[in-house]
């Protein structure tokens, strides 16, 4: 007798079987979907405000970081969409809305896709031709 493997229901091949109660929209979108809501340093790191996640929870721990203009020592406080943070980076002090939550620490123009700087310098007006 020779072993075809796979065992049943297609098991072992690439087949899923949904879990009893699932819709099949439910297996098929698998995707890895942003969190309503993420710890402040965990969100700073992959926001890329700063180059380790154990450098913003320090920035945090110290007090340095206002939410919603609430001082923050714990970091792991939750933040989310709408929330304003107001924190010192180098010798600038940045004032950021947040407009998402990441999945991942992804490249910089990933990155700027999750929050509005609102210290931003006007436009400069278009030089007269």
């Amino acid at each position: 007798m020779a072993k075809t493997g796979g065992g049943r229901n297609g098991a072992g091949r690439g087949e899923t079987t949904p879990l009893p109660g699932a819709s099949a929209a439910a297996v098929v979108s698998a995707a890895p979907t942003p969190a309503a809501k993420i710890r402040i340093d965990k969100w700073l790191w992959q926001a890329r405000f700063f180059k380790t996640r154990t450098l913003a929870a320090a920035v945090v721990g110290e007090g340095h970081v206002r939410l919603n203009s609430t001082p923050v020592s714990k970091p792991s406080r939750e933040v989310g969409p709408g929330d304003v943070l107001t924190f010192p980076q180098g010798r600038n002090i940045r004032l950021i809305r947040i407009v998402g939550t990441g999945v991942r620490r992804g490249p910089a123009s990933e990155a700027q896709t999750l929050f509005i700087d609102l210290d931003s310098p006007a436009m400069p007006p278009d030089a007269l031709e």
